[in-house]
């Protein structure tokens, strides 16, 4: 500590007092440093976030750190008739360990109780973990303070005796000054001073002076107001009353804060006292794990060598198994030597759980899929020697650090394994891990913006112009020097310059907290005694106080269980398999697709790998819904491409990423024999052979420095990671090595040098090829499941987004078109909740409907089930709407998903007319409900079963909706046309005036053409110039598609652009990236195009020989009706069974025909077909 220091600062709040403080933790040891103070308190509002990393980064500056919290106590409850009193803050300052274990009890009792009241501790909890701290009364608005405010002097000192008997010699009174302009204090301050003064002298109890710091600079007072209203929902100019701070809660100088409490020296004096009393520092601690073992290194070794032994009896071999036995106790060394068999012990145990279990885990991720060791033990499920994977890259015995595996669960059913690891290790030993939200800069205008006021439009448009790299946007300092329009707005409109001020002060500040996606801790003792916790308000599983990074520096091993939708989708699509009574290698004609190892038959994990379907479906670039080929992009390079082998996919996987992604082309060329691979060194080519000779891999970096310049696995990765990460001090440190390691390997300088070159580039662009070679398997495996089970796949691939009906959408138009797979609508009678295949049919989901819920469905399905409770010929189908409002209670499933299924047709076998059933939805549900109230008062009929004597009620009397009607309301229920499209009657006369489809305009781009289509949707906006362009989202009968529309067009098309009109429209069509691109340069409504045609006509055929004069009368209506319709044939072909073939009944020409006269007739009851003429 430096000589006589006046004051140190013991109330500061950084930014992980959420959208409070805004003292940045980095930055503050450096501003102690700069005022000369030896020492520095964090105290941030209920928790102790930063506590480490300020340790760490305040002993680094020369700054002694003084962690501590500010911590709201609570008062004693309120007695009756009383208004109970919000918490109040005290501040804990950490003397020694046993101080800094007090602190960490009591911010975890701050969030593990679960009675849904505010983050507070009790007196009792504050007298149980008052060892080694120092508290400070918590000024004007502490616990003791609020009375004071009051005038409840006899309950302050009362509350200030007890305080003095938990902590003895260590509470100090504390006293804050924090004058407004005009010297004046804060009214809290003010009526509470005198009252501590005069307490501590009363009690003999030390006074000590703080300053409660929020912000770095005065300058940041207004800046910090608006990131309170931020927090609190206020308005920076509001006339209501809302929390202020003044000016004054900087980080004063000790010579400002001398002034300021000149005549109290002793109260700046004790600021230096407390300093010394608590010199402690939190720590980083080496990594500590549960034993799982009493002797670990026997343990692993046992089960990894019995691991490799079952797994090549099974396996084909990719090396000579002594191979296998020499990297297997390689490995075995480096892991032992490291002090790591525990954590591998620890992970193979819960994965061998999950599997034993029939949850679905990955084959690997990250570099862990290089380690035969955890091939052994099922961790992984990739043989690192058939793929030629480093164990170096996972695990570098010349640089210690922890292993990293990540997992991939099902994600329905991760939960599970989580829990299994809390009943083995104990619920109070694992914990999740926090993770904090950060205001960045589009976000810090917007919520600055609106505490300002202004308007929602303009705070949009400033937003929008900070550009975006990568995944987040830049900050406000560069896009003020990247964006003009940005810069010029700035100097020209005070306003937006006072927001973009406050945005580059708050940006990067926290704003709230919930718990990573992924990371688990385990330890060999309550976690609370290693790390303070926090409990996200929405699990029941508490959380670690410290991030992912210094979680692992306080001696925390992370997990990651992580959920992968993909291998959700995998284990639907094989569980449907399963469930039609074939195994996964018989085909659904029954043909036999491979020859499984016994045991192995309905493990997706041991199908070939060199399945032709499976390639074929690559090579032609069919990849919806397949795992990581599915954009338009990666759907570009298969077709150029065109894989034959797993390396292929392993290496696609690999380049498709901005930078190696220029090496696409060159790939697919050398691989199809349109162009010579190029020459590195006969050294090392033979490295590039998988990748056609280009540095694709991570690995292949560290090979080829093995190879070339004599490198240890472990120090080429070394080198890699220099290189990746542009550690200059370390290449220029590596470079001789590299070359004088080449020269004794006989290689030039000139051709080292070249070489080195082309390894630091690749270096920072080349991928872990462990984790590409994992996901590549994934790939595959769906491809194989879409090539050869193609219906049981989609199937689970679409219960995997039952309740996004955009990508429904895409995947039902690949069921229906992509693929051509028989499927049924959705029916009561038919349909599962979710989707199902029966008898090679996909059935369309009850409960992928809009607003409708899976579990209500169930309801129905189980209904139908009965006592027989599976699915299966047992089933007893509803005969009625009556029977159905009798065996479902219609009440618990609500009205609107009734509606939704009427809607969709789910109810045609029991009565086709949809608008009937809908319009009778009210009267059923009551007609349920009277039902199942008898049958809950068990007061069944003497005639039957409950409801036998209730009346049934009248159907409502209306006609059906026209087949337009039909589908809009069908559009409604499940998001997109299902059974139809409003344009399939147009595509004849359509086609007739050279309007296109949009497969015709895909086929034929770039190209000049008119399309029809029904609008979905569309989204206004306004260009930098102010100019208003939209976006129109159309679909035809082929699929769905977007017209971009600029403002001469918009002007005149807007009219017809509302939702549901049908509508042609003239685009420029160009394909950008394999991506179709639409101009609107016109729009008409449809009927002006379709509805002039001449020459038409339509051939009825009919059933029933009711529905003659009924289709009769429509003609005749249309003929009066449409004087400008297309005039065509008509002719009625009658199906009757008790004739030898038709009977055609030919009405002549001149009839009104038009798409909606071909719809009228098609509604008719007796109406079977409708042909164009």
């Amino acid at each position: 500590m430096s000589s006589d220091p006046r004051f140190i600062h013991l109330r500061v709040h950084s930014e992980y007092s959420l959208l409070e403080g805004a003292v940045r933790v980095k930055k503050l040891p450096g501003l102690a440093a700069e005022m000369g103070l030896p020492a520095i308190a964090l105290t941030d509002t209920n928790n102790l976030f930063a506590a480490l990393e300020f340790s760490v980064g305040a002993q680094g500056a020369g700054v002694q750190p003084i962690v501590g919290c500010q911590i709201d106590l609570s008062y004693d409850q309120a007695g009756l008739g009383e208004t109970a009193k919000p918490p109040a803050p005290l501040v804990l300052l950490a003397q020694n360990e046993a101080g800094y274990a007090s602190l960490m009890k009591l911010n975890s009792c701050l969030y593990l109780r679960k009675d849904g009241t505010l983050p507070h501790v009790t007196r009792d909890e504050i007298a149980q973990n008052a060892t080694g701290l120092i508290c400070l009364t918590g000024g004007p608005d502490g616990p003791v303070g609020r009375l004071l405010q009051h005038g409840q002097h006899p309950a302050a000192e009362a509350l200030m005796r007890w305080l003095a008997e938990v902590f003895g010699d260590r509470l100090y009174v504390e006293l804050q000054r924090h004058p407004g302009e005009d010297g004046s204090p804060p009214e809290a301050e003010r009526l509470t001073e005198r009252g501590f003064v005069e307490m501590a002298y009363a009690m003999d109890l030390p006074l000590v002076a703080t300053n409660d710091v929020y912000f770095p600079k005065e300058e940041m007072y207004e800046a910090h107001d608006a990131l309170i209203c931020i927090a609190d929902g206020a308005y920076v100019d509001q006339q209501e009353p809302r929390r202020r701070l003044t000016p004054q809660h900087y980080l004063k100088s000790p010579q400002e804060m001398a002034v300021l409490f000149a005549d109290l020296p002793e109260a700046l004096e004790n600021t230096v006292e407390i300093a010394r009393r608590c010199a402690f520092a939190a720590y980083r601690r080496d990594p500590i794990l549960p034993k799982f073992a009493d002797d670990e290194v026997d343990e692993l070794r046992r089960q990894a060598e019995q691991g490799l032994k079952d797994r090549l009896a099974v396996i084909p071999h990719a090396a000579p198994v002594d191979e296998y036995e020499k990297r297997l106790d390689f490995e075995l060394g480096i892991i032992e030597g490291m002090g790591f068999p525990g954590y591998f012990l620890i992970v193979a145990d819960f994965i061998k759980w999950a599997k034993e279990k029939d949850i679905p885990v990955g084959p690997g991720r990250g570099s862990g899929a290089g380690s035969l060791v955890a091939y052994a033990l099922t961790i992984t499920d990739l043989d690192p020697l058939r793929y030629s994977l480093l164990f170096e890259r996972f695990l570098n015995p010349e640089r210690v650090s922890m292993p990293d595996f990540d997992i991939d669960f099902c994600m329905d059913r991760r939960e599970e394994v989580i829990q299994y690891v809390q009943e083995k290790y104990g619920h109070d030993r694992v914990a999740q891990i926090i993770t904090f939200g950060a205001l960045l800069s589009k976000a810090a205008v917007r919520d600055v913006g609106r505490v300002l006021q202004m308007p929602y439009g303009q705070v949009d448009r400033l937003s929008k112009m900070i550009p975006v790299e990568g995944v987040k946007p830049v900050s406000i300092e560069k896009a003020l020097k990247d964006e003009p329009r940005l810069a010029e707005e700035a100097k020209t409109e005070e306003v937006v310059n006072r927001l973009l001020t406050y945005g580059q002060q708050v940006e990067g500040l926290l704003r709230n907290a919930s718990t990573h996606a992924a990371g688990v801790v385990i330890a060999d003792r309550p976690t609370d005694e290693l790390v303070p916790l926090y409990r996200d308000p929405r699990s029941d599983m508490p959380a670690t106080q410290f991030n992912m990074k210094w979680v692992e520096q306080a001696g925390l091993v992370k997990f990651d269980f992580l959920g992968l939708k993909t291998l959700t989708v995998i284990q639907n699509a094989v569980d449907l398999i399963l469930k039609s009574g074939r195994s996964l290698h018989i085909a659904a004609d029954g043909t036999e697709l491979y020859t499984p190892e016994p045991g192995t038959e309905n493990e997706i994990n041991a199908i070939p790998l060199d399945d032709e379907a499976s390639y074929r479906l690559y090579a032609a670039a069919k990849t919806v819904a397949v795992f990581q080929v599915e954009s338009s992009g990666m759907m570009d390079a298969l077709k150029r491409m065109k894989p034959t082998c797993i390396e292929d996919i392993v290496a696609l996987v690999a380049l498709y990423r901005p930078g190696p992604m220029e090496n696409i082309p060159k790939y697919c060329e050398v691989k199809n024999g349109l162009s010579q691979r190029d020459t590195l060194h006969p050294l090392v080519d033979h490295i590039l052979d998988e990748t056609q000779g280009i540095i694709v891999y991570q690995e292949q970096v560290m090979q080829i420095a093995q190879e070339m310049a004599g490198y240890s696995l472990g120090g080429a990765d070394m080198l890699r990671r220099a290189m990746g990460k542009k550690i200059q001090e370390a290449m220029d440190a590596e470079r001789p090595k590299f070359l004088k390691g080449a020269a004794e390997n006989g290689v030039d300088e000139a051709k080292a040098m070249e070489v080195w070159n082309l390894l630091d580039k690749f270096a920072n662009y080349g991928f872990n090829k462990s984790h590409a070679a994992a996901y590549a398997v994934v790939s595959y495996q769906t491809a194989w499941l879409k090539a050869n089970h193609p219906v049981e796949f989609m199937a689970g691939v679409m219960n995997c987004d039952i309740h996004l009906t955009d990508k429904l959408g895409v995947y039902f138009e690949e069921v229906r078109k992509g693929l051509d797979l028989p499927w049924a609508p959705p029916c009561v009678n038919r349909s599962e909740a979710s989707f199902d295949v029966r008898d090679g049919t996909l059935h369309y989901a009850l409960g992928a409907l809009k607003n409708v819920g899976v579990e209500a469905m169930r309801l129905i399905t189980e209904a139908r089930r009965g006592e027989a409770g599976t699915q299966g010929p047992d089933e007893r189908p509803f005969t009625t709407l009556y029977d159905f409002a009798r065996r479902v209670d219609l009440k618990r499933v609500g009205k609107r998903p009734l509606e939704m299924l009427a809607r969709a047709g789910a109810f045609d076998e029991l009565d086709r007319n949809r608008a009937r059933v809908f319009q009778s939805l009210d009267a059923l549900v009551a007609y349920s409900a009277a039902v199942h109230d008898q049958k809950s008062s068990n007061q069944v009929s003497l005639f039957g079963e409950a409801g036998d004597d209730l009346p049934e009620p009248r159907l409502a009397p209306v006609d059906d909706w026209l087949p337009a009607e039909r589908l809009g309301e069908e559009f409604k229920a499940v998001g997109f046309y299902l059974t139809g499209h409003p344009l399939d009657d147009y595509l004849g006369p359509l086609k007739r005036k050279g309007v296109l489809t949009l497969d015709d305009v895909r086929a034929k781009a770039p190209c000049v053409a008119k399309i029809a289509g029904v609008v979905a949707g569309r989204q206004e906006r306004k260009s930098a110039r102010g100019n208003r362009f939209a976006f129109a989202q159309l679909s035809d009968p082929t699929g769905a598609y977007e017209v971009t529309l600029f403002s001469d067009t918009l002007e005149v098309a807007r009219e017809h652009l509302e939702t549901g009109s049908k509508v042609v429209v003239q685009v420029e069509a160009t394909l950008e990236a394999d991506q179709l691109k639409l101009l609107g340069r016109s729009v008409a409504p449809i009927d002006t195009v379709a509805g002039a045609e001449d020459g038409g006509g339509l051939k009825v055929f009919v059933d029933d020989a009711g529905a003659v004069p009924l289709v009769a009368r429509i003609l005749e209506d249309a003929a009066k009706a449409a004087r400008s319709a297309g005039r065509g044939p008509v002719v009625l072909c009658l199906l009757d069974p008790g004739l030898p073939g038709e009977v055609e009944l030919d009405l002549g020409e001149g009839f009104a025909v038009n798409p909606q006269i071909k719809g009228a007739v098609k509604s008719l009851s007796g109406v079977v077909m409708v042909e164009d003429l």
